[in-house]
């Protein structure tokens, strides 16, 4: 008889964000009137760099022709994109990690979902709290969580670091020692990030009890601030513990076009095994590669032209944060992030719970948020906002928001 995997019943309720999108249709189709001003989801709104189109347009052309076309990716991806990487995003900056530990793949969201795989049935996470839901609820699909208490919001089986004002959104170090502890940095979705030495504090823990670091960088390119690093591999020890995952779609506007890659040094081994060999089996046989155009276009990202673009489009969203940020501070709102992310994260006013708040943004504002309880039990009280909508969007949202 067929039987189902009965862990994805364990899962509350639909996708964080797949609820709010039923909530807010549900909404407009009762007020067609209205008109709503999204800061929900972390989806971008300006259009792709001028040098990933060119990229873009000339790739399309070397597949009308026989002697360029290109068919199936290679399993880590195009050399020429793995090169590229390895020398602008780690070499660059004093990392040691060379082009064949860097997998090409079709996004940071299906990789953080897929790492999990590599690992034992049995193995312990710790999660910061609040945190990006996919690394739970990739793991509750696994099996690994336990039961989930609708009272608490917790599940019994993983380890809460919770990521607050009370502790400077800095998370303890866990004193049940954990097989993988997941962090994202700057974080989604309270916007904060770490320090250097506080990122290293993390790293040697690790090394010292034999953990594993999931690394979700990908919001990396917005940090400004010069003691934060951007990635994981800056700090001492990192190549012995750490997998760090990225995105083209936060920098450059890639959320239409799908590309991010993983990095796993050569150097980590869990029993004696090459984490790195394994990922690079499973890469093989569950994945074709990232489309050929695709990956020229993030190779374009790192041309010169297209390094200004990014940043233009950085300087765009950023400077939408800073309107959102300021503005609700200036009016007595406590207020986090948006200063190395483009996330702020607010407290919610008269000790609203955060879908409280949610409802009443959406009748009276007609402004979409995200509960900062879809991010865990420490989120609870916080709401998140976006800055990847438009300039006018920002501000009218702004406006409506302060009542």
């Amino acid at each position: 008889m067929v039987r189902i995997n009965t862990n994805y019943q364990k899962l509350p309720g639909n996708y964080l964000f797949s609820g709010i999108a039923k909530k807010v249709a549900d909404y407009s189709n009762a007020h067609p009137d209205k008109e709503i001003i999204r800061l929900g989801i972390g989806d971008v709104t300006q259009p792709l760099p001028s040098a990933v189109i060119s990229a873009l347009h000339k790739a399309v052309d070397e597949q009308a022709k026989a002697s360029s076309f290109r068919g199936y990716a290679p399993d880590l991806g195009y050399e020429f994109l793995r090169n590229t990487i390895a020398q602008n995003d780690y070499i660059s900056r004093g990392c040691d990690i060379k082009n064949d530990e860097i997998f090409i793949s079709d996004g940071a969201k299906s990789d953080s979902g897929s790492i999990q795989e590599l690992f034992d049935a049995d193995t312990v996470i710790a999660v910061t709290d609040p945190v990006y839901p996919v690394y739970i609820d990739s793991n509750v699909m696994a099996g690994r969580c336990g039961t989930y208490d609708e009272a608490s919001g917790k599940w019994s089986d993983i380890i809460y670091m919770p990521v607050t004002a009370e502790n400077g959104f800095v998370p303890e170090l866990p004193k049940k020692v954990p097989d993988l502890i997941y962090l994202c940095l700057p974080n989604n979705p309270t916007g904060t990030t770490l320090t250097k030495p506080q990122l290293q504090d993390l790293v040697d823990y690790a090394n010292k009890n034999g953990s594993i670091i999931i690394y979700d960088a990908a919001y990396e390119a917005y940090i400004t601030e010069e003691d934060v690093p951007h990635s994981i591999y800056e700090c001492e020890g990192a190549t012995n513990c750490a997998i760090e995952i990225r995105s083209f779609s936060k920098n450059a506007g890639f959320t239409g076009l799908r590309l991010g890659f993983t990095v796993i040094p050569s150097d980590i081994k869990v029993g004696g095994v090459s984490l790195k060999n394994m990922w690079a089996r499973r890469h093989g046989t569950r994945f074709n590669g990232a489309p050929y155009i695709v990956q020229r276009a993030g190779e374009a990202v790192y041309s010169d032209e297209g390094k200004q673009g990014v940043k233009e489009l950085i300087s765009y969203y950023m400077n939408n944060a800073a309107i959102i940020r300021n503005g609700l501070k200036d009016k007595g709102y406590e207020v986090y992030g948006g200063v190395n992310a483009p996330y702020i994260w607010m407290k919610t006013p008269d000790n609203m719970t955060s879908w409280e708040f949610f409802d009443l943004l959406l009748e009276k504002a007609n402004v979409v948020g995200t509960p900062g309880s879809g991010f865990g039990p420490s989120g609870e009280g916080y709401f998140r906002l976006t800055a990847f909508g438009t300039k006018e969007n920002s501000e009218r949202a702004l406006k409506r928001i302060i009542f």
